[in-house]
């Protein structure tokens, strides 16, 4: 099972593949929302904001999260750690259920790029 610490390094990971992106990929990451990360398994919540290319997280909460941020994943740490890694398809997560991804529709069309 993944640690808090792990998860913490494979959203940093993600942030900076997000800042390093190239063309449409680069329009999606330079949204700006707030973002939130429920780690299912480990029981806490990372809190933070998608802006300027990046992903920064600010809290890291026990359980769920007290604000609904505009976007929402859920998974386990491994999951997390994987997907960043490479070793988890995005889709296929999304699909089977072992990711949830919430977001409004105009938010999920530029995510898509991302994913």
């Amino acid at each position: 099972m993944a640690t808090t610490e792990e998860c913490r390094a494979a959203l940093e990971k993600l942030s900076d593949s997000m800042r390093s992106a190239e063309g449409d990929v680069r329009t999606a990451a330079a949204l700006d929302r707030s973002v939130s990360c429920r780690i299912t398994d480990l029981d806490i919540t990372f809190v933070g904001r998608m802006t300027d290319g990046r992903i920064v997280v600010q809290d890291t909460l026990q359980g769920p999260p007290v604000e609904k941020a505009q976007i929402r994943l859920a998974m386990t740490g491994d999951d997390l750690v994987a997907l960043v890694d490479g070793e988890l398809n995005f889709a296929k997560a999304w699909g089977s259920g072992r990711v949830r991804l919430e977001a409004g529709l105009r938010d999920l069309f530029q995510l898509r790029k991302l994913l």
